[in-house]
């Protein structure tokens, strides 16, 4: 049975249950299957030896979401060949690659949660009452140990980004 966690986050002040285990620093990064679009599935494994920075927005279709995306899109430019940055949502692949196309999101892989929501429990960040992802940042080194976790206490404040890219940044020296 999948852990519920309550007390923890909310949704303008309402509190929210979220589905899965709360991930630490030095944990082991979980698997996953999640979709590339409607037909491709792809896993952790599919990025091995790769720093991951994994950013985890509730839909594509919000201010706040939009931000995050474009801030690690323009980010991801002074990263390196070594570090994918990945944003995961439960918005369907066809809105994401739209999303992507009108925003000028070019360095940035979106992945969708839609089909299973594995990344959603495995991460502890899927809200039971929405089947959406909670907003969270996951920094995920190149042997699949997580480095760095914010998990966003209420779901429309933006991540800290000075501390996930300082962080990353830990990982890539």
């Amino acid at each position: 049975m999948t852990q519920e966690r309550t007390g923890i986050a909310t949704i303008g002040g309402q509190p929210i249950t979220l589905m899965g285990p709360e991930l630490k620093v030095g944990d082991k990064a979980p698997a996953f299957t999640i979709n590339k679009d409607l037909m491709t599935e792809v896993s952790l494994s599919d990025y091995a030896g790769k720093i991951k920075l994994i950013s985890v927005v509730p839909s594509l279709d919000t201010d706040v979401c939009d931000a995050q995306t474009r801030r690690f899109n323009l980010e991801a430019s002074k990263l390196g060949d070594d570090v994918v940055v990945l944003t995961i949502s439960v918005d369907l692949p066809f809105a994401q690659s739209r999303f992507c196309a009108t925003a000028g999101i070019e360095r940035v892989v979106t992945l969708s949660d839609y089909k299973y929501r594995s990344f959603g429990e495995a991460y502890g960040v899927l809200i039971k009452e929405l089947q959406l992802d909670q907003r969270a940042i996951f920094i995920v080194d190149a042997d699949d140990t997580i480095r760095y976790v914010e998990y966003l206490s209420e779901l429309s404040d933006s991540p800290n980004f000075d501390a996930a890219l300082s962080a990353l940044r830990g990982v890539t020296e």
